[in-house]
């Protein structure tokens, strides 16, 4: 394929304290990325050229353009996203480092809401220091959602076949049982369904759904969202002709190990998912925000300010978002081709 046609992939650098900038330069040292797409850094020269000297990665090139409509096929993309020179100081959250986390979230959301990329890899944020006049949400998930006027989304850990999504995102858990409702789990079930055949290409989703308490409650016993919210949801997609079933114990559900019987798994609240999950994919886990307009992904960790600087930090987890992205791109422009 023409490398002018392959998916131009907007990359913003995350926390500029953070291990962002190290796995940013880390996955795109190795130039055989630039067969899959044409990747387009958020950030700024000085911070790049800086990671890139303290990891010698002398494989590791780009080219600085001015703007998105002017990206160069078959070379890495560099927007500068501030002028000023900032200091980077690994593992320490500085306003700067969150400022410049945001500026680049911002302008790479520009520019994908312009039509000008195709898709969002976002390095990590820190979510405290990033917060802001044009930033009052607990993550990204939530930010892209409003930015791209989504009437809701759904955060999708992806292995390989294993899925793994969440009712509820970044809440207190003391809060988590009095969001749950029946219309949530339904749309929450419709948005997995309609990513795993839109964007996985599971023309028939099976999809586990988890209970909230111990046991799945006990019969009402130990709680009774399972009798009340979950399960009759449950029961109506099953009822429509969906493979929908649960709700499940999580602990007994991961334990045995049931998750590789199903296209996708919906947990209740964030540590119930992501737990097993990072337990059994933290390297290659990706973030996947199902529901929007858009494809973004990220890797499935954070900032991990204790080991930024160190030159340790594994990008495999980076390297599998980009390339999901770049599936996901593919399969959505191969249906958009079927149906013209």
């Amino acid at each position: 394929m023409d490398n002018r046609h392959k998916a131009k992939i907007g990359i913003s650098i995350g926390d500029t304290n953070g291990i962002g900038p190290e796995i940013i330069v880390k996955t795109l040292s190795d130039q055989r990325i630039l067969n899959f797409c044409t990747p387009v850094i958020y950030g700024s020269a000085g911070v790049v050229n800086k990671v890139r000297k303290a990891l010698s990665a002398e494989h590791f090139h780009y080219q600085q353009v001015g703007s998105a409509q002017e990206l160069i096929p078959k070379k890495i993309n560099l927007i500068n996203c501030w002028e000023e020179d900032i200091a980077v100081e690994p593992g320490t959250p500085k306003p700067e480092s969150g400022k410049a986390s945001l500026d680049s979230l911002m302008a790479a959301c520009q520019d994908l809401k312009a039509g000008l990329l195709d898709g969002l890899v976002t390095a990590p944020i820190d979510k405290d220091n990033i917060q802001s006049e044009e930033f009052k949400f607990p993550g990204h998930t939530e930010f892209l959602t409003s930015y791209f006027d989504a009437a809701d989304s759904l955060m999708l850990l992806v292995a390989d076949d294993l899925r793994v999504a969440t009712v509820t995102g970044h809440i207190p858990v003391k809060d988590v049982a009095t969001k749950l409702n029946f219309d949530l789990i339904i749309r929450k079930i419709t948005i997995l369904q309609e990513s795993l055949r839109r964007d996985f290409g599971i023309l028939k989703p099976r999809i586990a759904v988890l209970g909230l308490n111990p046991h799945a409650g006990e019969k009402g016993l130990l709680g009774t969202e399972e009798t009340e919210i979950i399960r009759p949801a449950v029961m109506q997609l099953k009822e429509k002709g969906h493979l929908v079933f649960g709700p499940y114990p999580a602990d007994g559900f991961f334990g045995m190990r049931m998750y590789k019987q199903f296209d996708a798994v919906l947990s209740m609240y964030h540590d119930q998912g992501l737990i097993p999950f990072k337990t059994l994919a933290m390297e290659t886990g990706v973030n996947y925000t199902a529901g929007l307009p858009i494809v973004r992904t990220s890797p499935d960790h954070g900032t991990a300010y204790d080991i930024a600087g160190k030159h340790t930090a594994d990008e495999t987890s980076f390297r599998e978002a980009l390339f999901l992205a770049c599936d996901i791109i593919k399969k959505r422009q191969t249906e958009q081709k079927a149906v013209l």
